[in-house]
């Protein structure tokens, strides 16, 4: 009895005879009616009682999920449910899904014939790093008059996957940065300046070589013209550094600033080594956190993504002296710093900036900030009173500042990317092909 369930049909067909039945104090010739319907209601949920609990119904299914899940991104899970009886089948579809989604309304509907298979998918976007645990599967199957309803639970043992930072945004930008005739938006084409490459191969003279590439001894030789080829220099140390203070903690569409520059860092690392570049990771607030020193290895990266998968935000402000010891003490020679933090006002920048100078004596640094995608709609939206004009004004008074701290880094020669969160990944890489194709790095 566990199992019986009953279901809307029943309540209303109740209803229906309570009203025939009460109609017949009033009309006599209704409460005979209600009488044999009532007798055919109960007669009609037995039968379907029986129907449902027969031990010829089977319904069986498996849940199959992904290896892990990437944080942000919509990931698909699939029901695959077997019908292994001769009875026409209504299923309702109540997944236990893990808690960190907080998702309270989850169900789908689906008809199963007779020894029918269907695989069903829907999406979930986790915004939470960690381990989630689904449970059971619940399975409220109704068969001809659909008065009961019997349920079946299918995957009753929890199934366990890890949240880790976005492998599908990585994969993506992967296929976009390496390809060479791509026409997607996103990743620029960045023509190359000068010749500050390493020496390749001699090859013949084709149409569109640069000229300025002609080996003419070469050429003199072989009676025809020669270009010397070049690669990008290889073996760059290039490190992404991640604030993890509380500037970082603030959420844009149910992600924090710190999980999207995980998996900006977790992009970038990925294009970094297919260049042939090193990568490495190091995070820091009022303490050092994680530090991997810059590397090609074909380890390298599941080392940054199983680092990335277990950093948190602490509550503290950033230590900027810390900074510049990590800089100096942790980082050997001359190399790329991809610093990910926020600035929300010009008072916080220049605290920061006579360290940030310091480190860009040093390294080639890189600043990436964050616009305030939520102020700027507001800010372009139509004023309709004398209060609205006011906070417009504060608003773009506040995209003025952040627009005024890119030019206050240049100024001081240090680079700078503002960007939006949801594009924070893609700016991030078309700012290294930038730096490598015009040989700064």
């Amino acid at each position: 009895m566990k199992s019986t369930f009953l279901s809307s049909r029943f309540f209303l067909a109740c209803g229906a005879i309570i009203l025939v039945l009460a109609l017949g104090f009033a009309i006599p010739v209704l409460f005979p009616i209600g009488q044999f319907l009532l007798f055919l209601f109960i007669a009609l949920v037995l039968a379907d009682w029986m129907l449902l609990f027969q031990p010829s119904l089977v319904l069986s299914g498996t849940r199959r999920l992904p290896r892990m899940l990437s944080l942000g991104d919509e990931n698909p899970i699939y029901l695959d449910l077997v019908n292994s009886s001769n009875l026409s089948l209504r299923v309702s579809i109540i997944d236990e899904l893990p808690e960190q989604l907080q998702v309270r309304d989850f169900k789908q509907k689906i008809s199963l014939r007779g020894g029918e298979f269907l695989s069903i998918r829907y999406d979930l976007r986790p915004l939470e790093r960690g381990e989630y645990s689904f449970g059971a599967t619940n399975c409220f199957v109704s068969a001809l008059f659909g008065l009961v309803e019997r349920r079946i639970q299918l995957n009753e043992k929890p199934m366990r996957v890890a949240v880790y930072p976005s492998i599908i945004q990585m994969k993506q930008l992967e296929m976009r940065a390496l390809d060479r005739i791509t026409t997607r938006e996103g990743i620029k084409k960045i023509r190359r300046i000068g010749h500050s490459y390493e020496f390749e191969q001699i090859k013949n003279y084709v149409a569109g070589d640069d000229f300025r590439s002609i080996n003419w001894k070469a050429s003199s030789r072989k009676e025809g013209l020669m270009v010397n080829q070049f690669e990008d220099e290889r073996a760059q140390q290039v490190y992404c550094i991640i604030d993890k203070s509380r500037v970082m903690r603030m959420p844009f569409k149910g992600l924090s600033l710190m999980d999207y520059a995980i998996n900006a860092t977790l992009a970038i690392s990925n294009i970094i080594i297919k260049k042939y570049d090193k990568a490495g990771l190091i995070t820091y607030s009022d303490k050092i956190g994680t530090t991997i020193k810059a590397d090609n290895r074909p380890t390298q990266l599941n080392f940054i993504l199983n680092a990335l998968y277990k950093e948190k935000e602490r509550p503290l402000e950033a230590n900027y002296e810390l900074l510049f010891h990590i800089s100096s003490k942790l980082i050997n020679g001359r190399s790329l710093i991809l610093l990910f933090t926020n600035f929300e006002s010009a008072f916080a920048l220049d605290r920061a900036l006579p360290i940030l100078r310091r480190i860009n004596r040093r390294h080639l640094l890189v600043v990436v900030f964050f616009d305030n995608t939520e102020i700027r709609e507001f800010a372009e939206q139509d004023a309709v009173d004398l209060e609205s004009i006011y906070q417009q004004t504060m608003a773009r008074k506040y995209l003025s500042e952040k627009a005024q701290m890119v030019l206050t880094l240049r100024q001081y020669g240090i680079q700078a990317v503002l960007t939006r969160p949801e594009d924070l990944s893609i700016n991030t890489i078309n700012k290294y092909l930038e730096l490598k194709a015009r040989g700064l790095i």
